[in-house]
């Protein structure tokens, strides 16, 4: 499980690399389950006026870093259970009690991130590593987003990464603990990023690949 992300903290970035207006304000440089984050989703397209059609484009949206499940009972409720739901698998999501209804509904996005972080066991002993892209540029991770809302006017929002298997990757297969089920985090090629968050849903799953392990980099968390 992908649990803890580093996050884009140059503001001017996320324009250069998402074609996004910059944050007012970044967030914290580490991320953990239920802390405040921003994602990018798809903007629909509106006509006004009845006049001028302005085309479907980007928006950057703060949520935590874990999905609000729809069925939660209350906001408390919503935050308590995102902290478990936090990954999702694109082969298990149809029919799930937690993602079903955003897969269905394409509420796809995008996270932004410089790095993720996992375990490396090889030693006996979990030592934290930071994943990162070789060129040193931001990644963006394939997710999916939630809002959960009340009749009183209580909302949270919230997201939660894709994930794919790594057995057989380069890289990414040394990870996570023994006997755990190997998976990573679904990198998007920057050219696939509208493609991603306006594809059909019958073409969603077809996004879903291992990113390649020539293009990433591993290095252990110096500690202090």
């Amino acid at each position: 499980m992908i649990s803890h992300y580093e996050s884009v903290r140059h503001a001017a970035l996320y324009t250069e690399a998402f074609n996004v207006p910059a944050p007012d304000q970044l967030p914290g440089r580490d991320i953990w389950p239920r802390r405040p984050s921003l994602f990018i989703r798809q903007t629909p397209a509106t006509v006004e006026a009845d006049v001028e059609t302005i085309p479907a484009g980007r928006e950057l949206v703060q949520g935590q870093f874990g999905l609000p499940p729809a069925w939660a009972k209350s906001a408390s409720d919503a935050k308590l259970r995102s902290s478990k739901l936090l990954n999702a698998r694109p082969d298990s999501v149809v029919g799930s009690k937690h993602f079903d209804k955003a897969w269905k509904e394409s509420r796809r996005c995008i996270v932004p991130m410089m790095a993720f972080f996992v375990d490396d066991w090889r030693t006996g002993q979990p030592v934290p590593t930071r994943i990162a892209r070789v060129d040193g540029r931001p990644m963006g991770v394939a997710g999916l987003w939630e809002r959960w809302g009340s009749e009183e006017g209580e909302s949270v929002t919230g997201f939660c990464l894709l994930t794919v298997g790594s057995y057989g990757h380069g890289l990414l297969h040394r990870y996570d603990p023994p006997g755990a089920e190997k998976r990573m985090p679904v990198i998007l090629n920057e050219g696939a990023y509208d493609a991603w968050l306006n594809a059909p849903l019958s073409k969603a799953a077809e996004f879903m690949r291992s990113y390649p392990a020539n293009w990433m980099t591993a290095n252990p968390v110096e500690k202090g």
